[in-house]
C-alpha cells in the first residue's frame, strides 16, 4: 500500500492543481452580462473542482480502509499466536492517529468547494464577488493541507508495514519452531 498509495494521492492533486489553474484562468464572471467565454471556462472548472473532491474522499477513504483491515489483521494474528501486545498496541495507535489527518483531508475539500458555490455569480445571491478572493486562498491553502494529510497518511502507513513485518516475522518463528510449515510429505503412488 505504501507504492500505491502515493500514486493515488498524486492522482488527486493533479486534479486539484488543474481545477485551481481552470478556477485562476476563468476571467470576470461578475460583469453584466457575464462573458460567455468565462461561463463556459467556470463549468470546466466547477466539474474539475467536483472529480477532485471526490477524488480526494476516495483516497483518504482507501487510507481509513486500509488502517481498518490491518488494524484488524494484527488482532487476530497477535490472539492467534498469543503475541505480545506491544506491535497489536502500535498497530491501534497508527490507525487512531492517521483517523484525524484523513477526516481533515475530507472536510478541506467540502470547504473549498463550499466556498466555491458562495462565490458563483449563478446563484443570484447578493456578494458573490466577495468571496471569490476568499475562495481562491482557500483553494491554495486546501491544496497545501491536503498534500500535508496525504504526507502524513504516508508516513504512518510506512511505519504500519514495519509493524505488520514484525509481526510476520514473529508468526515465521513461531510456526517454524512447532513444525507447521514442514515441507508436505510426497504421496505413495501406486505404480499398478
Amino acid at each position: 500500500m505504501t507504492r500505491i498509495f502515493p500514486t493515488l494521492a498524486s492522482f488527486s492533486l493533479m486534479l486539484m492543481a488543474a481545477a485551481l489553474a481552470l478556477g485562476f484562468s476563468i476571467g470576470d464572471l461578475y460583469t453584466t452580462p457575464p462573458d460567455p467565454a468565462a461561463l463556459a471556462w467556470r463549468g470546466r472548472h466547477m466539474l474539475t473542482g467536483v472529480a477532485a473532491a471526490l477524488a480526494v474522499v476516495l483516497v483518504e477513504s482507501i487510507a481509513v480502509t486500509y488502517f481498518i483491515g490491518t488494524s484488524r489483521w494484527c488482532k487476530e494474528v497477535t490472539e492467534t499466536y498469543r503475541l505480545p501486545p506491544a506491535d497489536l498496541a502500535e498497530s491501534t495507535r497508527l490507525k487512531r492517529r492517521t483517523f484525524p489527518w484523513c477526516v481533515l483531508g475530507m472536510l478541506t475539500v467540502v470547504a473549498v468547494g463550499a466556498l466555491g458555490a458562495a462565490s458563483d455569480p449563478g446563484t443570484g445571491r447578493a456578494n458573490t464577488a466577495d468571496m471569490a478572493p476568499v475562495h481562491q486562498i482557500a483553494s491554495l491553502a486546501g491544496f497545501c493541507v491536503v498534500a500535508w494529510t496525504y504526507f502524513q497518511v504516508w508516513l504512518n502507513m510506512a511505519a504500519n508495514q514495519d509493524v505488520i513485518a514484525r509481526i510476520v516475522a514473529q508468526v515465521q518463528r513461531i510456526r517454524a519452531e512447532r513444525g507447521l510449515d514442514a515441507p508436505p510429505v510426497a504421496a505413495a503412488t501406486d505404480p499398478g
